[in-house]
């Protein structure tokens, strides 16, 4: 399979360098600085599943790709505008996208621009972060990627797609209804970022404080009721699942949000919270807490040098 990663940060870099181990024929799309490092450094992974160093296919321009069957796109939700005329140009040789931002906004982005057929439902599971030379520092087992069609159309590319990446070092789950898939982690990752960003604290503590971990819960309930609201209904157990979880994580543990925050770097406070606001008041719904962490965020959403 020919497979275009668009971005090869922390996700994007990670999955395609699992698929190039496999034997795909993968090409990492890329902005010039990033093209560079690659370059001189290599494709580099540091993995509890194993590392990997690898001469990647690299291109900046997606006119640079003759051919291509799945575009994977792993940017941050605030770069994706300066990705999609790529993406899109990917799309019209016949690529099906498979996005794997947070949030639920960017589908309907992708599929305005590239068309309904073409866009896939996913996410991701998976806690990688780069380091200061450019390496992908994996530093959890869980490497999974959950997709799905969201077009009838797309069913027999995504049984194609699970059958052509059996041996890949990774875990690929097909989901019979992935939007229900994208609203649960879209409603944890919203509560989990929200909460220890704005609270400037590990989960860990957000749970030792009764108050505190109470936020949280109400983060989570007024994200369930957004997705009954948008047509997907989570498991009545949600919210109770997910309370338990968090007391299950281990100390210090944080939201890439927060990671984000400490190093001073721009945050996805409007595809997260933001879009949650939007959705409430697409719904006419009032979501008290999701509207205070946003407000708390906010003024950090560009970064900010500095910031502890």
């Amino acid at each position: 399979m020919k497979i275009t990663i668009v971005g090869a940060g922390a996700v994007g870099g990670y999955f395609g360098a699992r698929w190039q181990e496999a034997g795909h024929d993968v090409t990492f799309l890329v902005r010039e600085g990033r093209k560079a490092q690659l370059q001189q450094t290599g494709l580099v992974l540091k993995s509890p599943q194993g590392d990997a160093h690898l001469v990647p296919t690299l291109a900046t321009r997606a006119e640079d790709i003759p051919e291509c069957d799945l575009v994977l796109v792993g940017v941050k939700n605030y770069h994706l505008t300066g990705a999609l005329s790529n993406i899109v140009k990917l799309a019209q040789k016949g690529a099906y996208v498979l996005p794997l931002l947070n949030g639920i906004e960017h589908f309907q982005v992708l599929q305005d621009a590239c068309g309904t057929d073409r866009v896939l439902g996913g996410l991701v599971h998976i806690i990688t972060t780069l380091n200061s030379e450019g390496h992908i520092i994996h530093t959890h087992r869980a490497h999974h990627i959950t997709f799905g069609p969201l077009h009838e159309s797309q069913v027999a590319f995504c049984e194609r797609l699970m059958v052509e990446s059996a041996s890949a070092n990774m875990v690929l789950v097909k989901s019979d209804n992935i939007m229900v898939d994208v609203w649960k982690k879209y409603a944890f990752i919203t509560a989990f970022s929200g909460v220890t960003t704005a609270s400037r604290l590990p989960i860990d503590e957000v749970v030792a404080y009764k108050p505190t971990a109470a936020i949280f819960r109400s983060a989570l309930e007024e994200m369930s009721m957004l997705a009954q609201a948008d047509g997907w209904s989570l498991p009545e157990d949600y919210v109770a699942s997910q309370m338990a979880f968090i007391e299950s994580m281990p100390k210090g543990a944080t939201s890439s949000m927060h990671q984000d925050f400490r190093k001073g770097l721009p945050l996805e406070v409007e595809s997260l919270q933001g879009a949650a606001l939007r959705v409430a008041e697409q719904h006419g719904l009032d979501v008290p807490t999701l509207r205070t962490l946003y407000g708390l965020l906010l003024p950090y959403a560009n970064g900010q040098i500095g910031v502890h």
